[in-house]
């Protein structure tokens, strides 16, 4: 499953190796200073069923998804798989994404850590 992490001033997307094969793609990086904005969402299922904008990577309606996603004028990756209720939103500036969308299962948890570690950072 995918994991958000601060590593040296970096917010970091760890991908699993079969994520990274699903989604033609490795980890992402983006510095802290990028990062405008965290937030949850509840029903991670949702990204699943992205209908809109040209994917790269794998797309199962309903189970998962793990791609890129290119819309006019957004750029987004999402990790959502089925066994991920929730999401964690991570909304970029200054970027070549605008925002990535990871599946978890404890959002809260996640959400408080990655605060604690940007403020630590």
């Amino acid at each position: 499953m995918a994991e958000l992490l601060v590593e040296s001033g970096q917010l970091v997307l760890k991908l699993s190796d079969i994520e990274k094969a699903e989604a033609v793609h490795g980890d992402l990086h983006v510095p802290l200073s990028a990062v405008k904005d965290i937030s949850i969402i509840n029903d991670a299922k949702e990204m699943t069923r992205i209908k809109t904008g040209f994917k790269v990577g794998m797309r199962a309606p309903g189970f998962a998804s793990v791609a890129v996603v290119r819309r006019p004028g957004h750029k987004l990756f999402v990790a959502v798989h089925h066994n991920t209720p929730s999401a964690i939103r991570v909304a970029l500036e200054n970027d070549s994404y605008d925002e990535w969308i990871v599946g978890v299962i404890d959002p809260e948890l996640v959400l408080a850590n990655l605060n604690k570690d940007r403020k630590g950072s």
